[in-house]
């Protein structure tokens, strides 16, 4: 029961289509937790949107990956954030809520938090994997960060930062037992081979660097076990423009594009083929053996290379603090090795087992009901920050 009496206004700003659905499910539980009346307003997407959330400005313009492909934007984007701390500042909102996109809400939050506005930071950035330095952005940008993962409160809190462990959404989101056979009747697809769901990526930068990487590989299995049948997800129709061309230069693959949702079509797989990000993720709380691989810019790696600390990339491998499924990057991403060990993770039988084991106790325990967690951490900013 939260002690708040007068209808906050809350300012957010998420980015990527994976802030989306995190913001999404906060609102969703901060609509039941506060007042009738409260607004919520910033930049978001469509998921936000759908739970009442008033986007001023669309969240695709912040979704610019990699530091050489980011210069170009650079403008624009300063040129929005300065815009809305300008707003922000003339109008102070009862609580700022950053979500995701670290290198441009820490930019906004740390002024805003030192005008007297609490700030939350939604998803703590990966310190523990690498730019750890980006801790001193946060000591003095984040009243309160909301953790999706277990281990991240306690190095934030030997920092001085207030934290609460809230989980992910997708955990609560994705069933324990996910209808592998149901998928593929949604998907209409018919009894047979093995199913292998492949997922490149959803922007332009992504499907031309590891694109056709990928879909040479997918000829590869095709080749060497012929009942092999794919699916692609294509999250928007301009990727499904994007793929047409290697679609047309492969053309004996017995390949299924399907209209977005990425979760049903893997769920409806055996396997997955999939480009390094949160999807991997889902992929592991849908308990499917995995390959990750991706490519960027030469420059891009090497800085990342750099500055990181982990011997691996993949969500599922950092959770369990360990090698659990492939990982193959950059220049080591061939289309003979992507097709070796998706195969490889398709047939066998004694390594599924495993891995579903490994992914359901990742499952329980990220399934903290996330939106009464993270919406109930955020009513305790606020009561502490409320008029006296």
């Amino acid at each position: 029961m939260t002690l708040i009496t007068n209808p906050p206004r809350i300012a957010m700003v998420a980015g990527e289509s994976s802030g989306d659905l995190l913001a999404a499910s906060l609102l969703n539980g901060l609509r039941k937790t506060l007042p009738e009346g409260a607004r919520y307003s910033g930049i978001g997407g469509p998921r936000m949107t759908a739970e009442g959330f008033e986007a001023h400005w669309p969240m695709d313009k912040l979704t610019v990956r990699g530091y050489v492909e980011a210069l170009k934007h650079i403008p624009e984007i300063l040129g929005i954030r300065n815009e809305i701390k300008r707003q922000l500042l003339a109008e102070p909102p009862s609580v700022f809520i950053g979500v995701d996109a670290p290198d441009f809400n820490f930019g906004l939050e740390q002024p805003l938090r030192e005008a007297g506005i609490p700030t939350v930071h939604f998803v703590c950035p990966s310190i523990w994997a690498w730019r750890g330095g980006r801790i001193k952005k946060i000591v003095k940008a984040v009243n309160h960060m909301l953790c999706v993962f277990p281990f991240e409160t306690a190095l934030l809190e030997k920092s001085g930062v207030a934290a609460s462990y809230v989980g992910h959404p997708l955990a609560d989101e994705i069933p324990l037992e996910p209808d592998t056979m149901g998928a593929r009747r949604e998907l209409g697809i018919a009894e047979g081979g093995p199913v292998i769901a492949v997922l490149p990526g959803s922007r332009r930068s992504e499907i031309s660097l590891i694109g056709p990487t990928f879909f040479d590989a997918m000829e590869l299995m095709q080749l060497r076990e012929p009942a092999v049948r794919f699916l692609m997800p294509a999250a928007h129709p301009a990727l499904r423009e994007l793929l047409q061309p290697l679609v047309e230069t492969h053309p004996r693959l017995s390949l299924t594009i399907t209209d977005g949702n990425a979760q049903r079509a893997m769920t409806a797989a055996d396997a997955i083929l999939v480009k390094s990000g949160t999807v991997t993720l889902e992929a592991a709380l849908l308990k499917k053996p995995m390959v990750i691989s991706y490519k960027v810019p030469w420059l891009t790696g090497q800085i990342m290379k750099r500055q990181g600390y982990l011997p691996y990339v993949g969500l599922p491998n950092i959770l369990a603090e360990r090698f659990v499924v492939p990982e193959i990057l950059q220049h080591f991403a061939t289309s003979e090795a992507l097709a070796d060990a998706t195969l490889k993770q398709l047939n066998d039988e004694a390594n599924r087992r495993t891995l579903r084991e490994i992914f359901t106790d990742m499952h329980i325990a990220l399934r903290q009901n996330t939106s009464q967690k993270a919406s109930q951490a955020v009513a305790r900013v606020l009561e502490t920050r409320r008029p006296r």
